[in-house]
């Protein structure tokens, strides 16, 4: 046996969850990601632990777009975006994500986390300093990790700490905060018009991870940047495909300087194949539909407001979002993997957050919505989710 063999032989951190049968990973979907999907054993199961808030994922136009493209430029390219992978497909949703963003241009990636983990880690470097809200996103604590910047970090969008971080900082050193738009276990959002005074007070640049927030917040889905009216105020928005545009990958927007050296440096760009011209496609078909059927932010925050509404009714703690992400606290992790299991056998489909996602006394499950849900379904969710909370001694009847 090898020394890897032999280290990780004993790895039996999930065993106790598994023998228990509460081990809530991994649960295998055969259907498409609609508001119902069906499981391997047949059973069919209310969707709200979804990424897709624009319900996009099964519409058969982002469906005929990827396959027009997978008949036109085959399955992958084979190569990076430096050499043989850039399409003219990937140019158009650059040129087109860059006007929807109100930046000069964009840059596409493979992924939403090698966004991240390949910018910090090119545009800040030595003598610079990297500043981060404690609950940002993973891609962000490893693209700092990477990066030779000095690393520091705030307390969850308290304004003050963040202050107290950034008055010890030399003035004139590249100082870069970077923020969650949308909290993507919380659903809060970030304290930008605060984050953009302390900016100017001290002298720094911004990135904004726009990834919950594309195709949820601001004019036509364009994000918590353009909600709060300060998308020319954020030096760097960073989007996700894998969310509300239906399939996979991810963008940086800047101005034409920086993303020409971002094209010419960042690693995770240059080192990666290129996007697939079927999630090119389907992303760009996505971008479409949202920019022209307003009707579906409507159902959104339609069915948003009303389970924000009745799961304050019912006295569930859901903290303080405002977003179609909605944590119901449990804090307890091992009731935490119990109630997500009890949901999912009574019908209902959440996701847990444990550490190191959360803190250990802020485990919670997490309850997503989509524009194709229903007041019905949510209803139903509330229901099932109360009686199995109230059952488990997490709130009262």
């Amino acid at each position: 046996m090898g020394q890897l063999q032999e280290r990780y032989k004993n790895y039996r951190v999930p065993q106790k969850y598994m023998e228990a049968g509460v081990y809530p990973y991994f649960r295998e979907i055969t259907s498409k990601q609609m508001t119902e999907v069906t499981d391997i054993d047949g059973h069919k199961i209310l969707m709200f632990g979804s990424n897709a808030y624009q319900g996009l994922t099964n519409d058969q136009r982002v469906i005929d777009a990827a396959q027009a493209a997978l008949d036109k430029y085959g399955s992958g390219c084979a190569g990076s975006r430096f050499l043989n992978g850039t399409l003219d497909l990937h140019v158009q949703l650059e040129k087109e994500l860059a006007e929807f963003m109100g930046k000069d241009e964009t840059l596409c990636f493979s992924t939403g986390f090698s966004v991240n983990q390949g910018v910090l880690a090119c545009v800040v470097g030595r003598n610079d300093y990297i500043i981060c809200d404690d609950r940002d996103h993973a891609s962000i604590v490893d693209g700092r990790r990477l990066s030779f910047a000095t690393q520091l970090h705030y307390k969850h969008n308290d304004m003050e700490d963040l202050e107290r971080v950034l008055c010890k900082l030399p003035e004139d050193a590249i100082k870069l905060i970077v923020v969650d738009g949308v909290f993507s276990m919380e659903g809060d959002l970030a304290n930008l018009p605060e984050i953009v005074k302390l900016k100017h007070k001290y002298n720094c640049s911004i990135m904004v991870d726009e990834a919950h927030g594309l195709g949820v917040f601001g004019k036509q889905g364009r994000g918590v940047c353009d909600h709060f009216g300060l998308t020319d105020e954020v030096d760097l928005i960073m989007g996700t495909f894998s969310k509300s545009l239906a399939s996979i990958g991810g963008f940086i927007a800047s101005d034409k300087d920086t993303i020409n050296f971002l094209r010419h440096n960042c690693r995770t760009y240059i080192f990666s194949a290129s996007n697939t011209p079927a999630a090119t496609a389907a992303a760009l078909e996505a971008l479409h539909i949202i920019q022209n059927e307003p009707e579906r932010f409507e159902n959104l925050w339609d069915v948003t407001n009303y389970a924000l509404k009745r799961f304050r009714e019912e006295g569930f703690e859901i903290g303080e979002t405002e977003s179609p992400i909605i944590p119901l606290y449990v804090r307890d992790a091992e009731k935490t993997f119990v109630v997500t299991k009890l949901a999912y056998d009574a019908g209902v489909f959440i996701n847990p957050v444990i550490p190191p996602a959360c803190a250990p006394q802020d485990t919670l499950v997490r309850f997503a919505l989509m524009a194709t849900h229903t007041r019905e379904q949510v209803e139903r969710a509330v229901e099932i989710l109360k009686k199995i909370f109230v059952e488990e001694g997490i709130i009262k009847a």
